[in-house]
């Protein structure tokens, strides 16, 4: 048998794990609790790695740890490996009629929040043995995790525009806008896209692609007229101009509003989170058509664990009000 031959079957899926897990950490300590195993424990098997391949993975003088350039070859190597011994698994348990196995799913956080605890409970319902992982990230985040195997697929409400994924509109959720009672639209039934502006929106931070569908809809007002030698001071009751401030949290921002400042769109879902009436009488509906978002699922071109993500994303469709499919 060839040496090279000889020196990868002395290889082991767990040392790959432990290669993988200095990476994402760039620290031993944390890589090993990250693994549940000892520091001295992960040290060795990486030592013994290294000798097996004749190569040293990593720069342990440099803080963080940093990858060789052979390291960085092992890596990608590495992840291909455990992708495809995950899918030897996932396709021996796919003999099962039963639903079996891991999904490492990312969520973004303008629809976890939403939608997660009513898709938790219908897995649990109709699949108990399947593992659900949730990563909540933004947009970008889990779309690259997902092209690299770290996430199995994601649920996002953008056009990833990858040409290795493959994606899936399940159901399409309209925006409304949550409105304080001292905004100049405040007594309005409806609402329409040209009667908003970004001098008193509040907006997620960047990144977020509710930000960006917000930003889309937005016709900026016309400055007003000054009346006066206070009227380039004044600020509306109301009115956010006077403050800047971006939020990653969607809960923040409706805070804010239901003390009376500004306005924002919310997600259809995120209103049945309402739960007093006070909150719900600041919902106003868009004029129709109203704007809306596709909720896709996200996933690579060759998935092994396709029996597990359709059970997914059957669960997600069941979760949802049938008016949004």
């Amino acid at each position: 048998m060839p040496r090279i031959q000889r020196a990868l079957a002395d290889v082991s899926l767990t040392q790959l794990e432990y290669v993988l897990a200095v990476d994402a950490e760039r620290h031993f300590g944390r890589a090993a609790v990250a693994s549940g195993v000892t520091q001295p424990t992960l040290s060795m098997q990486l030592g013994k790695l290294e000798r097996t391949l004749r190569t040293t993975l990593f720069d342990r003088s440099r803080v963080p740890v940093i990858p060789t350039e052979s390291g960085r070859r092992v890596i990608a190597q590495a992840r291909a490996i455990l992708r495809e011994a995950g899918g030897l698994e996932d396709a021996v348990r796919g003999e099962s009629p039963d639903v079996v196995g891991e999904v490492r799913l990312g969520v973004i956080p303008t629809i976890a929040p939403y939608l997660l605890p009513r898709l938790i409970r219908r897995l649990a319902a109709d699949h108990p043995a399947l593992s659900l992982v949730v990563e909540e990230r933004v947009t970008d985040d889990i779309v690259a995790r997902v092209r690299t195997g770290d996430l199995d697929a994601a649920l996002v409400a953008s056009d990833s525009a990858s040409a290795e994924l493959v994606e899936r509109v399940l159901f399409t959720e309209p925006f409304v806008a949550y409105v304080s009672p001292a905004h100049r639209l405040a007594s309005s039934s409806s609402i329409h896209p040209r009667d908003l502006s970004r001098d008193d929106l509040w907006l997620l931070s960047d990144g977020h692609c509710l930000r960006l569908q917000a930003v889309a809809l937005c016709k900026r007002r016309p400055p007003r007229a000054a009346k006066g030698p206070q009227s380039a001071k004044h600020v509306p009751a109301g009115c956010t101009s006077a403050v800047r401030f971006e939020s990653g949290n969607l809960e923040t921002i409706k805070r804010l509003i239901e003390q009376g400042i500004g306005m924002t769109l919310l997600p259809l879902l995120a209103t049945a989170e309402l739960h007093t009436e006070s909150q719900r009488r600041l919902v106003r509906p868009f004029a129709s058509p109203g704007p809306s978002r596709d909720v896709r699922l996200v996933r690579r071109r060759e998935q092994a664990k396709q029996p597990l993500i359709d059970a997914v994303v059957t669960a997600v469709r069941a979760s949802v009000p049938k008016s949004l499919l």
